[in-house]
């Protein structure tokens, strides 16, 4: 199991930002809980933007291999808006 630094909501509000700065510093990403159950997940700006890229990236590589294998139709905007009900 992974080693996970988990924070309280009332932990948050007492100990505040430059807890969770430090507490970046030792883990990419620090999970706050409320009432018990963890409900939140903190990270840097720069992990957060990696993770955006990483899925962006993800998506173009398959919007790729749709277009190679030719899955996909060719519509006007408007029979496509009737298709998924806009």
């Amino acid at each position: 199991e992974v080693n996970r630094m988990i924070l309280s909501a009332n932990e948050l509000k007492t100990k505040g930002v430059a807890f969770i700065e430090k507490a970046l510093q030792a883990d990419e990403e620090v999970f706050v809980s409320v009432r018990g159950k963890t409900k939140f997940v903190m990270l840097t700006v720069d992990e957060y933007e990696r993770l955006k890229e990483s899925e962006l990236e993800t998506a173009i590589r398959d919007a790729e291999e749709d277009y190679r294998k030719k899955r996909y139709t060719v519509d006007t905007a408007e029979k496509h808006f009737k298709k998924i009900g806009i």
